[in-house]
């Protein structure tokens, strides 16, 4: 389970380098955003296709090869895998069969935008994603509500606005807000001179046309991995997006990751 960079190309261990070099192959969520990070680190590879709408077939093909002694990388568009992307299935398929999986670690979208967004030391609660519908996501908001918690959640960006909307009724228009985008690097500015690679911060209410406004001006990006962070009561929100493709690292000898028997 090989964590890849949530936007800035050289934010990769050296040992998830070596793991992606030596794989017999490696299982993509999508394989051309893979085939793009491999071509950045003059890395090749078999890529194979492993994302929700096959996860189930594809994790029974992964156990037939790791039972022949091959050695597979699993690896998401961008993050930790099965971290609210595919990979929990293939883990429980294969160690059901008895095979050894390796965690790979580095970056994660939620933690990255955790570190910086200003929030006082606490516990914090990762619920994923909210639901897609309005009236699911304002239940689910609503079930959150009580918790007293920092609350981490993802958010596609096309939906930003609404739930901003949606979690000033659900969670208290009291709350502040953050919103970072195109992690790393976040820059601290200010909502009125919001800039796509920066943080929002105000009011829950005054939010969501700064939000609108800020997004309206933002480049598209490659592979969106928004971030949510709601804070306990009276507390923050974070919102981020990746960030395109930066310059090569080399990889240098460390050990192997591998999913083999024990």
């Amino acid at each position: 389970m090989v964590a890849t960079p949530i936007g800035n190309l050289e934010d990769i261990s050296l040992r998830a380098l070596d793991s992606l070099a030596r794989a017999d192959a490696i299982a993509a969520e999508d394989t051309r955003v893979t085939a793009r990070l491999l071509a950045h680190h003059h890395l090749k590879a078999r890529l194979v296709a492993v994302h929700e709408h096959n996860e189930r077939r594809a994790a029974d093909w992964i156990v037939e090869e790791l039972a022949r002694g091959r050695n597979i990388a699993l690896v998401t568009d961008a993050g930790t895998p099965a971290i609210s992307d595919p990979g929990a299935t293939v883990v429980a398929k294969a160690r059901a069969a008895g095979f050894k999986v390796v965690p790979v670690p580095g970056p994660n979208a939620a933690v990255t935008a955790l570190s910086a967004a200003g929030i006082a030391d606490g516990p914090f609660l990762f619920a994923g994603f909210l639901p897609a519908k309005p009236g699911s996501r304002r239940k689910a908001l609503e079930a959150l509500s009580a918790l007293p918690y920092t609350l981490v959640l993802y958010e596609a960006p096309h939906r930003v606005v609404e739930c901003i909307e949606d979690m000033a009724v659900t969670l208290g228009a009291e709350r502040t807000v953050v919103i970072a985008r195109e992690l790393p690097p976040v820059a601290a500015i200010s909502a009125a001179t919001a800039s796509p690679r920066s943080r929002l911060r105000s009011a829950m209410t005054a939010m969501a046309p700064c939000a609108a406004n800020a997004l309206a001006k933002a480049r598209p990006m490659p592979w969106p991995a928004p971030v949510m962070i709601a804070t306990r009561p009276s507390s923050e929100f974070v919102i981020t997006r990746s960030r395109p493709p930066q310059p090569k690292l080399q990889a240098r000898d460390a050990p192997p990751m591998a999913a083999t028997r024990p």
